[in-house]
Parts: C-alpha cells; structure tokens; sequence
C-alpha cells in the first residue's frame, strides 16, 4: 500500500472543491445557520402578532360594549343637568367666603360640570357648596366630594332666592355623599338629610359582584371622609329615603357644625 503523495496533486485553486450533495464546504454551515435564523424569526413574530391581535380585539369588544351604552355617551359628550350659581352677597351664616349654590341631579356628566363651575366660580379654600337636590348616580356624587375635599372647601343644604336670601332645602340619596366631601359640614335648620339603599340600573355579567364593589366603594368613601360607616347601615335598610334628625346627622358625624353654633 503506498501513502497518498501531496506533491501529485494539481494546485489549489483557491475554490474549495463541490461536492454533490450541496454547496462547497464553509458555505454549508452558514447557509443552515441563516436558514435556521430566518425561520426562527418568521415564527415568533407571527405568534406574537397573533396574541397581540386576540388582547385587542378583546380589549376592543369590552370596550365597544361600554361606549355603546347610553350612560357612557352621556358621561363623555353628555351636559350635566346640575346647575350652579355664585350667591351674591354671601351669607352671613357661612362667614365672609363665596357660596356656590348647587341644584339639580347629579348626572352621569355631573362631575365633569361641577369642575368646570368650580373653577369659574374661583371658589377657594373655606368657601362654601350649597346643595339642593333629590339624589342621581353614585359615583359621580363622590368624585365631586373628593373634588370638595381636595380643594378644602365646605359644603351645606340650602336654597337662596334671587337677592341671596338662605332658605331650607333637602340633599337626598347620592347628594348626600357629594355633602360628605366637604372639610367642614354645616347643618343648616329645618333642611333634610336623606338616605335609602342604592340601586343599579345598568345590568351587567356579574351583578353580584359589581354589587359587593360599589358597596366597598362607598364605605371606603365615607370613612375616607370622617363619617360613621353606622351611615351604611341605615343606608341599607329602606329602599325609601329616611330622612335624619338633627341627632342622628349629628351622632354619625355627617353634619360636623350646626349652624346654630355659628
């Protein structure tokens, strides 16, 4: 057997040689590692995409189901029924402030409304809210109390008439959370405080559970704001307004100065 004789073979000519079942030797493993890559890159976006697509359109379905309701088209694009006015002069029995008498029900646009009347109003710190009205939605109710609470400023229950004359009035169902807001709470004689259960009228999959939240939710509120959770409790047991002595707005800290001791 004779050893191989490098010598006897032609010279390089710098071309690796082909061989028949692919591309010249060094082109092979490059050529597998882009295909590999390339594959590779083509499968993970196109899953991601897909997983994207499906949280969207989830997203987009829940969505439509709420801007399709009529309370949320009235909550963005709605105007608010509530209705707002300076009192000129202010009285006397709220001190030397401005007094923003606030009427009407509280919408699903009302919180939107009253900022804006707060803030033409220039309402400041120590001013007072004057509430008149029989009740609406719940939630907005107590965004417009974060937003008395927020800016420091009081609330009551009273009317006035076209020279400012103060005059008894009733805050009833969700306005009694808007009153809990303010920093101090003025009882005004002879005007009424009202609670009953609250009701939803919007149905929805769970509820059960939006129940139980919105339940939380107003608890959370009203002791976020110095007032006795006893207040749920009577609340809770009539779907008629009970309207509260002077004793009883007293004892469970809704009305935090009577206006007798002014």
């Amino acid at each position: 057997m004779s050893l191989p004789n490098d010598s006897d073979r032609p010279a390089s000519s710098g071309v690796p040689p082909v061989r028949p079942w692919g591309p010249p030797a060094g082109e092979s493993a490059e050529a597998e590692r882009s295909s590999f890559s390339l594959a590779g890159y083509r499968k993970i976006p196109i899953l991601s995409v897909l997983i994207f697509a499906l949280l969207i359109s989830g997203v987009l379905i829940r969505a439509y189901r709420d801007v399709s309701r009529p309370e949320a088209w009235e909550f963005w694009w709605g105007s608010s029924s509530l209705t707002a006015s300076l009192v000129q002069p202010a009285p006397s029995a709220f001190g030397s402030g401005k007094v923003l008498a606030v009427s009407g029900k509280f919408d699903r646009a009302a919180a939107n409304g009253f900022r804006k009347e707060l803030d033409d109003a220039k309402l400041r710190a120590g001013d007072t809210v004057a509430f008149s009205s029989p009740g609406g939605n719940v939630t907005q109710a107590i965004i417009i109390g974060e937003e008395i609470r927020m800016r420091g400023l009081n609330t009551a229950v009273a009317a006035f008439d076209g020279s400012g004359r103060m005059r008894a009035a009733s805050c009833a169902s969700a306005c009694v959370l808007a009153y809990a807001g303010g920093a101090q709470r003025i009882g005004v004689p002879e005007s009424r405080l009202g609670v009953h259960r609250f009701t939803t009228t919007v149905q929805t999959e769970d509820s059960v559970a939006d129940t139980q939240q919105m339940v939380g939710l107003i608890l959370a509120y009203i002791r976020r704001m110095g007032v006795s959770s006893t207040i749920m409790e009577m609340m809770s047991a009539t779907e008629d307004i009970r309207w509260l002595t002077p004793q009883q707005a007293a004892d469970t800290k809704l009305v935090t100065v009577p206006l007798a001791q002014r």
